[in-house]
């Protein structure tokens, strides 16, 4: 028998390897899921040009040559009008809170000083805090409220050139201007930071005692299962705390991120956040065997949550079925929460909904935790 290669091992060596895989199904799950998540996000989910935006519209007549701005605006693509005739303050509360991305003022004199050729404006206000999002609904904004208002005013293709300058658009980006970009994926790093470190490191926790052989010993405490996952969760908590303040340190330090908010809002907000994914890091070592399981299913989650939360693409450009699924996920709320408050100064009434929804995550993740934990005490 040769020492050096024999097919009859390596026949055995590859069945024992296959068996082995198909009794690891978390690990066999995974390299059939990843590719397949891939694939279906970067190909139908993922979209850099949003169409379809949220709009307000604050107008105080119907004339027929505010309908065709109207009408223009909805043809780009871009615009959706969602809330149509609301108050001005009706309006900054929407954007405030996140619900449209542009609002859209036609003043009351529109009409009169288009008939007069005596310069009318629109104002348009665009929610910056994500540069992409308003970029390209905005470089379309001149030449379709143009031509729209030409084709209302029945002029011929001649009049054209000396009718061009006769409408101003005026836009407003607010909170962020400057279209900086830095604006907008520095505050969401934070949420990316704490997500990816406290899901990893609590999710090892408890197997990392099964591993090790010392789960008998923490089974046998008298201790419940309550008083053993608050012993295994609260530790991280204060290593959270300490990435909460590098992070918000460095953004003011290092890349000028401008504060408005509430500081005690914020950190109240975080404390929800870092709550609620300790408790999902916990969960997922009571389903994992092995800390490599444990690590697989974290990037198992890490994936989607990324892609669909809109820190790395425009949440609003997904179809409808990714925002649906974006929204499963814990990150998702705390983007729109921080960038809120961070960019713009956002009240606890306007950002009440998505804080809710995180204490909510709080509660299920506690309880599929601790049930867990009791099936596995059988």
């Amino acid at each position: 028998m040769s020492t050096l290669f024999n097919l009859s091992r390596l026949g055995a060596l590859l069945t024992k390897e296959f068996i082995q895989m198909r009794r690891d199904r978390i690990t066999f799950a995974m390299m059939l899921g990843v590719p397949l998540i891939q694939l279906l996000l970067f190909g139908y989910a993922i979209n850099s040009d949003p169409k379809q935006l949220p709009a307000a519209l604050v107008t105080m007549s119907s004339d027929h040559y505010s309908r065709a701005m109207v009408s223009a605006l909805e043809t780009t693509g871009y615009y959706r009008f969602t809330h149509v005739g609301v108050s001005a303050s009706e309006a900054d509360s929407l954007m405030a809170e996140g619900e449209v991305a542009f609002v859209v003022t036609i003043p009351s004199d529109f009409a009169r000083r288009v008939d007069r050729n005596d310069y009318p404006q629109i104002l348009i206000e665009a929610d910056a805090t994500d540069p992409a999002v308003a970029s390209g609904a905005i470089s379309t904004l001149g030449t379709v409220a143009q031509n729209a208002l030409l084709r209302e005013r029945g002029l011929e293709a001649a009049a054209q050139a000396s009718a061009a300058g006769a409408l101003q658009v005026v836009v407003h980006r607010r909170y962020n201007p400057e279209g900086i970009s830095q604006y907008n994926v520095v505050p969401g790093l934070l949420g990316v930071i704490l997500q990816m470190t406290m899901v990893m490191m609590t999710s090892i926790a408890l197997t990392r005692e099964t591993e090790r052989g010392t789960m008998e010993n923490l089974l046998a405490m008298p201790a419940s299962p309550l008083e053993i996952m608050l012993g295994k969760i609260i530790p991280y908590l204060g290593v959270g705390a300490v990435q909460v303040v590098v992070v918000l340190g460095a953004s003011s330090l290092l890349f000028g991120i401008p504060f408005v908010g509430s500081v005690w809002t914020l950190f109240a907000v975080i404390l929800a956040f870092v709550l609620a994914l300790v408790l999902l890091g916990y969960f997922i070592s009571t389903v994992a065997r092995t800390q490599m399981q444990a690590l697989q299913l974290t990037f198992f989650f890490f994936l989607p949550s990324i892609m669909l939360s809109g820190f790395m693409f425009p949440f609003r450009g997904m179809p409808v079925w990714a925002q649906w699924i974006g929204e499963i996920f814990p990150i998702t709320h705390f983007l729109r929460i921080v960038r809120a408050l961070m960019l713009k100064g956002a009240d606890l009434p306007e950002i009440a909904w998505e804080t809710s929804i995180l204490i909510l995550f709080i509660f299920i993740y506690a309880s599929v935790a601790l049930v867990r934990f009791r099936r596995t005490l059988d």
